[in-house]
């Protein structure tokens, strides 16, 4: 997921995160399997990235970023 670029359209194909708070956290937010999210803002400094998911926006770090993987549907 981190790997895409503002405007661009994913699928959450699996969330990879070890640690179970992170992981719960994510499921919280709304990244599960089979939510589609764009990527609205990327930061100056390309750390946080604003995607849009399940109709509100959402601030990730990209380290948080790096475990989901994604499809890229555009």
């Amino acid at each position: 997921m981190s790997d895409l670029q503002k405007g661009q359209k994913g699928r959450v194909l699996n969330v990879c995160v070890t640690s179970p708070a992170l992981r719960r956290r994510l499921f919280d937010m709304g990244i599960t399997k089979g939510a589609e999210f764009e990527i609205k803002k990327i930061s100056p400094f390309g750390d946080p990235v604003d995607i849009v998911i399940r109709g509100y926006e959402l601030c990730l770090r990209r380290s948080s970023m790096e475990e989901i993987e994604v499809e890229v549907l555009e």
